[in-house]
Parts: C-alpha cells; sequence; structure tokens
C-alpha cells in the first residue's frame, strides 16, 4: 500500500462528501433566495440576511458558514460579513446567467430517491422510466437547461442552420420532440412569432407543466401535446428539433426514421447532445463525470424502460450519434456548432 495515495483518496474523499451535504443547501438558498439577497444587498452579517430574507437566523448562520467553507460565497473576517463575487453571482444568483448551476442540484433529490429502484434495476436489467423519479428531476431539468437554451438557441445554435432562420422569420413550421417542460419551444415560439410551434414528450405531467409555462408568458404560437418520439403527429416540418433528447429513447434509430418522413424534403433536423468525445478515454474529466453519473442513472435506465434498444447513453459521442441519424435514413450530418458542454448537428434528409 501505498500511504501518500492513500492519503490522497481520503481527501478527495472528503471532498467529495462535503460536496454531497453542501447539495441540498444549494437547494435551501435557492428557495429561500439566500443567494440573491446576498448577491444584491452583501455583504451581509446572518442576521441581516436572515431579517431581508424572512429566514431564521441561526439557521442562516451555519448555512453561511457551510457555502463559505465550500467557497460558493465570500467570508469577510474583518467585518464579519458574507458576500458573493461578480463570478459567485453568476453561478448562484443570477436567473439569466447562462452558467447558474443551481438547478443542477434539484435533479439530484430524485437521484438520492430512485437509489432503491435503481440498486434493483441493475440487478435485473430491467429500466426506470422518466416519470418514475419524483418530480424533482423535471423541475431540476428545467432549471438546469433552461438558462443555456435561453442564452444559445436563438443567438447561436439556430443560425448555424443552413437557412432555417430565414424559414423561421418568414413563417416556418417546427416540432420540438421530447420538450419537457417545454422552454426550449417557448424560446423559439417567442423569437419567431411567424412560424408555429409543436411541442411533444411521452411524459404528460412535463406537457401540463409546458402549457403553464407558455400561458405564464403568453406565447400563443406554440401547441404542446403528449406523444413519442417515433410517433408524434404532422407533416411537412421546416425544422425538427430534440434537445438532450435522442439519447435518452430507447429506439434512437427508429425516432430519426420518424423525423425523416415528417419533414419537408429541404427540411432540417437540429441535435443537441452532450459535447462528448467517442472514447472513454477522452471523457474521463469532470464533465463526463457529471454527465456518466447522469447517464447511469437517468438516461440509460429512460432508454432500457421503454424498448429494447441501443440505450445510447449521455456519452455517446458524435460518431455514434451520426451512425443512428443515418440509419434512420438521413443523407448528411454536420457539426454545425457546439459550447464547452454541447454539440449541436444539423441533419439533412
Amino acid at each position: 500500500m501505498n500511504e501518500a495515495k492513500l492519503n490522497e483518496l481520503l481527501g478527495k474523499m472528503v471532498t467529495e462528501l462535503g460536496a454531497a451535504w453542501t447539495g441540498a443547501s444549494v437547494i435551501i438558498g435557492d428557495q429561500l433566495g439566500l443567494y440573491s439577497a446576498l448577491a444584491v444587498n452583501g455583504p451581509l452579517t446572518s442576521a441581516e440576511l436572515a431579517q431581508q430574507t424572512g429566514a431564521a437566523e441561526r439557521y442562516v448562520r451555519e448555512w453561511l458558514a457551510t457555502q463559505a467553507a465550500s467557497g460558493f460565497i465570500e467570508y469577510d473576517d474583518q467585518a464579519e460579513r458574507f458576500y458573493l463575487t461578480p463570478e459567485q453571482t453568476l453561478v448562484f444568483a443570477d436567473p439569466d446567467s447562462p452558467v447558474i448551476m443551481t438547478g443542477g442540484f434539484y435533479s439530484l433529490q430524485a437521484v438520492y430517491e430512485s437509489v432503491p429502484h435503481m440498486t434493483e434495476a441493475f440487478r435485473t436489467g430491467q429500466g426506470l422510466g422518466w416519470g418514475d423519479h419524483c418530480n424533482c428531476l423535471f423541475c431540476g431539468t428545467e432549471k438546469f437547461f433552461g438558462p443555456g437554451y435561453r442564452a444559445n438557441v436563438v443567438s447561436s445554435w439556430l443560425p448555424a442552420l443552413d437557412g432555417v432562420v430565414d424559414k423561421l422569420q418568414a413563417g416556418g413550421k417546427v416540432a420540438d420532440v421530447g420538450c419537457g417542460h417545454g422552454i426550449s419551444t417557448i424560446v423559439m415560439a417567442q423569437a419567431f412569432p411567424n412560424s408555429q410551434f409543436y411541442g411533444f414528450d411521452y411524459h404528460q405531467p412535463s406537457i401540463a407543466r409546458a402549457r403553464e409555462v407558455a400561458a405564464e408568458a403568453n406565447v400563443r404560437n406554440v401547441t404542446f401535446e403528449v406523444a413519442k418520439a417515433k410517433e408524434y403527429p404532422g407533416q411537412h416540418y421546416d425544422l425538427v428539433t430534440f434537445f438532450d433528447a435522442l439519447h435518452d429513447m430507447g429506439d434512437p434509430v427508429g425516432a430519426a426514421n420518424h423525423v425523416r418522413t415528417t419533414l419537408k424534403p429541404d427540411g432540417t433536423w437540429m441535435i443537441v447532445e452532450p459535447n462528448a468525445q467517442d472514447t472513454l478515454a477522452g471523457n474521463l474529466n469532470p464533465v463526463g463525470r457529471v454527465y456518466y453519473a447522469a447517464s447511469t442513472l437517468v438516461c440509460v435506465p429512460a432508454a432500457l424502460s421503454q424498448e429494447v434498444g441501443l440505450a445510447l447513453g449521455a456519452q455517446a459521442g458524435e460518431a455514434k450519434l451520426r451512425e443512428v441519424v443515418m440509419e434512420g435514413g438521413f443523407t448528411r450530418v454536420r457539426r454545425a456548432t457546439e459550447t464547452p458542454f454541447n454539440m449541436i448537428l444539423e441533419a439533412r434528409p
């Protein structure tokens, strides 16, 4: 045994346990507005923050210590006050920031609650459907992915596609498949009022939530319906979009084939997927770690719950995705653009 390596591993595990414990307090801080109050009015003492947010001071005091020890907020030892740096504000307190990360912690509630079910799934090889998790997964997905979609879809992802923006400005027909709570659909519908958007998802509660979000935003050129990826209705779409959804599907080739049959001859399929490398070795990094963990506990079980298929997983990589798309009947696939977290593929008939 190498004692130095053992100590290094133990140190890493202390960090991991701290992160796992702190995740719950991130959710609490977000829900109570503790981060946003610090960002707007800090530096603050625990008593001042408690007064501004209506929370109990003793709990707030311990919460602040947790956040400061984690490096999520700053502590001024001389003034005994806490505050957020501009960078911390973007990550924890600005709801319009494309890098706000608090939403990701909500999904962890669902993941931990599903451990008994997933343990059994490991034994049997059976899947665990998206809808079999608690609601925290769905609201967490909305909160985590929403900021990135708002920041990128209209400004960079759609413009990277050949001729699509012109069609949408003139008035096109769009299907957003696997739309979840409809954030991606609504973002596009707001940007292109002359076009008609249809959001489809096989999870009925998500469609109900999507309708609520659209109504709250007063978006009228969007319709949400419950439908599977291989069965969604309609023909002659100018654009079909899959946002972080293809790898969750039991039969992604079948889904690709259905997309092909519903597109116009000059239509476009935009596929947004994690920006993974094609090899395991290439994905052994912090981002890949997050995606592999989510894939193990959410994505692969969701695919296996539907039907016998590929169970691609979140880290499938571009080569495998291209293979699926081409097998589904498309003749041209290119990487239109990317971010550190996503690749955006453009598929044409």
